[in-house]
């Protein structure tokens, strides 16, 4: 394994233990827990390591916070549709807006959408009725909250002009 492959797993491994960590800081809003500490970390993972590590990493993060008790099953299309189109979008345009951007509506529309067939087939059918009108918002409220977060931390990083040396270690 090359030496930028081992750094590119240790930041994710590092990001993951944050999300999961970061679980703790959840509240619910309309029956889904809202953790905008995994829609943070999904940015970071945009802009240090890119999409198929931000979506490898949402996965990661959210089997491990329901192993662990810390979220539900609605981690999984609430996190991994923002990660990866957040990544898609920074590693096509590299632009730090639009990857917020990307992070809510993947996370809030898409993740939002997507949570009706798994409330409907993991959860079963009456938590399946809710899903449809009951996710979208919370995710929203979640994912908003995350990016807010991040995009301080990423433009402060920017401003102190720390992001650029950060990302050449990674790439």
């Amino acid at each position: 394994m090359k030496k930028n492959q081992v750094k590119k797993l240790a930041v994710a491994a590092l990001l993951c233990a944050v999300a999961v960590a970061g679980s703790t800081l959840s509240f619910p809003v309309f029956g889904s827990k809202c953790a905008p500490v995994q829609h943070m970390v999904n940015i970071l993972f945009a802009v240090f390591l890119g999409p198929w590590y931000g979506l490898a990493g949402a996965f990661t993060s959210s089997l491990l916070r329901n192993l662990m008790s810390l979220g539900s099953l609605m981690a999984f299309p609430g996190s991994m549709f923002g990660a990866l189109l957040c990544g898609l979008a920074y590693r096509r345009t590299g632009n730090l807006l639009l990857t917020l951007a990307a992070e809510v509506f993947g996370t809030a529309i898409l993740g939002g959408l997507s949570a009706y067939p798994v409330a409907i087939f993991l959860m079963g059918q009456e938590a399946g009725s809710v899903a449809f009108y009951a996710y979208i918002v919370p995710f929203l409220i979640s994912t908003a909250a995350g990016s807010i977060l991040s995009g301080i931390l990423v433009f402060s990083l920017q401003k102190a002009k720390a992001l650029k040396p950060m990302q050449e270690t990674l790439a």
